[in-house]
């Protein structure tokens, strides 16, 4: 069976080809499928987005696709950016911006716990659907540290590690990682059908 990530990042690519590989007997990028889509993410929820994104390219191929949906979420903020991660600043993928953007918000909150939240969603040709959501819970601090990690990384702290996670080689990162934690909840449920 052929799966396709509904991706051309990659670094989620090694990841998932490293975890899925025994259940599939290829597994493809976007851009070695031949794929060329782009899937408007309008959805309210990360398992939204991401069901959005895997069931468009499982249509298109005829075969499995898996599509993730990522963001931060500060407690402070009620959950936000959240979906809007990406683009928080108003135009997507400036971290930079999007970092200012978040530490200003935080900036007179005394609460500065957050957690990032990754959903994932694996889509049959037949439609059928498995999914399941990873998280890693740290706080922002206003200090950036670090150069393994994007976005957030730098800013996002992990009191029990003593670092941000950019600051984390890149090894325990996957372990312990939202999207790392996504990756093998879905494959428990894997397992279990």
């Amino acid at each position: 069976m052929k799966l396709i990530i509904a991706s051309n990042n990659a670094h989620k690519l090694v990841e998932m080809k490293a975890i899925l590989g025994e259940y599939f007997d290829e597994i493809l990028s976007l851009r070695e499928a031949g794929i060329e889509h782009e899937t408007i993410e309008d959805g309210s929820t990360f398992l939204e987005n991401a069901e959005k994104k895997a069931r468009e390219i499982a249509e298109i191929s005829g075969c499995c696709a898996i599509a993730d949906d990522s963001g931060i979420c500060a407690d402070a903020l009620d959950g936000a950016p959240g979906i809007y991660s990406a683009r928080f600043c108003g135009h997507h993928g400036d971290d930079e911006a999007n970092n200012q953007l978040l530490l200003e918000k935080l900036r007179d909150k005394e609460n500065k716990k957050a957690h990032y939240t990754c959903a994932i969603v694996l889509v049959y040709p037949d439609g059928k659907t498995i999914s399941a959501e990873g998280y890693l819970n740290g706080e922002i601090t206003e200090n950036r540290a670090g150069t393994n990690g994007f976005g957030y990384d730098p800013y996002f702290y992990l009191p029990e590690y003593g670092c941000t996670t950019a600051e984390l080689d890149p090894e325990i990162k996957n372990k312990i990682s939202h999207r790392g934690n996504a990756i093998r909840a879905l494959v428990e449920k894997l397992k279990n059908q």
